[in-house]
């Protein structure tokens, strides 16, 4: 009876232990996602719309990204309306100067008649008193000053005649979008005739220059740039038109990392043209500790026109999965990363080194011990 006593902690302990592996075996390692051979068997599958694609230089020349910018011609060659031309909305102030005691507007002797807020109406005429309607549309300042003047001269000797503007909501320009410092509906004026003199006026991009876009809207017509390419090319700093909205903004640009890097987010794009190595890069690269840097994937919906091109098919219909695989351990493996392309919506992943999942069973089957201890010590 006493050697029985003796042997129940030791064969507690062994019973603690196998049930604790048994568990732990039919629960699994916890991980962050499928591994190399999980991957790589998708290939293996025809019945999906997933298709497993091993980068070399071919693909990363049709996967290329080709940089769009540029505003249409009809943009960049429309003329400016001069900001000094009068239009239906503009607002008006009107002073007449009579060199007479009583003249025609002015009474007791004050010489001056000031006629302020004159609105330009819908069909471009103002009213001035004794003159009449006057046409004021597609005038500047300057002409119709003439114009009041020769009216007014049947009426009253050599009289001086003032017109100011004010620009109304036909002479404006909406300046909108994240990427602009202030936005607001601002007047068409001499000083900020250009889109670079406006985006100014606006208080200038509060964003990265590198990543802000600059769009156009003008009646039908869409124009779409990034803010830099106004400095290589002059052309695209247009001549802004009454009516015109200018829409500034962060570039909406995101992609994901997953799996054993340093950290695992969803990220916006740094740069104009981002790399697969520079993606990775941005948070933090891989993980020293777990990565796989046999296992790096890029996995894209694209359509079937690039498909078939990168599968060397013909037959394929409708948006496919693909799953680009770089293997960083290769000689070519890192010059392949730096030209691939990575693309708005693209996830990266990395898989976990396979000694990562034996080090995380060790420490757990470590851990169980531990408790079977703890058991024995407690006299179970």
């Amino acid at each position: 009876m006493e050697v029985h006593m003796k042997r129940m902690p030791r064969i507690s302990k062994h019973l603690i232990i196998a049930t604790m592996v048994a568990t732990l075996g039919a629960c699994g390692i916890p991980r962050p996602g499928p591994n190399n051979q999980e991957i790589l068997s998708l290939q293996e599958n025809p019945t999906t719309d997933t298709h497993v694609v091993f980068v070399d230089r071919r693909i990363t020349k049709a996967v290329a990204v080709t940089p769009v910018s540029g505003f249409p011609s009809s943009l960049t060659r429309a003329q400016n309306h001069s900001a000094d031309r009068i239009r239906p909305g503009d607002t008006l102030s009107v002073s007449i100067f009579e060199n007479v005691d009583d003249g025609v507007l002015s009474r007791g002797g004050a010489g001056v008649s000031s006629l302020e807020s004159l609105q330009v109406d819908e069909d471009g005429f103002i009213f001035i008193p004794y003159a009449g309607r006057i046409r004021a549309i597609d005038n500047s300042p300057e002409r119709l000053r003439t114009l009041i003047t020769s009216k007014l001269s049947t009426l009253t000797p050599e009289p001086q005649v003032l017109v100011r503007r004010a620009a109304g909501d036909d002479a404006t320009v909406s300046v909108l979008g994240d990427g602009i410092a202030s936005q607001g509906v601002y007047p068409l004026q001499r000083s900020n005739r250009r889109l670079m003199e406006m985006l100014a006026n606006a208080g200038g991009i509060a964003a990265t220059p590198e990543t802000t876009r600059v769009i156009v809207l003008r009646n039908q017509t869409k124009g779409e740039i990034w803010f830099e390419d106004i400095y290589d090319n002059p052309a695209y700093d247009i001549a802004l038109q009454a009516g015109d909205r200018v829409v500034v903004e962060r570039d909406p640009r995101m992609f994901t990392v997953l799996g054993a890097t340093s950290k695992q987010a969803n990220v916006p794009f740094e740069k104009r043209e981002l790399s697969a190595l520079e993606a990775v890069a941005q948070v933090g690269g891989l993980d020293g500790r777990t990565a796989n840097p046999t296992g790096f994937f890029v996995i894209r919906e694209q359509g079937p026109q690039m498909t078939n091109k990168v599968l060397g098919r013909h037959d394929l219909a409708g948006n496919q999965t693909v799953v680009y695989v770089i293997n960083l351990t290769e000689p070519a493996g890192l010059p392949l990363a730096q030209a691939f392309d990575i693309r708005d919506g693209d996830t990266i992943y990395v898989t976990e080194a396979p000694f990562t999942q034996w080090t995380k069973t060790l420490d757990a089957i470590t851990g169980t011990t531990r408790v079977a201890a703890t058991f024995q010590a407690a006299g179970f």
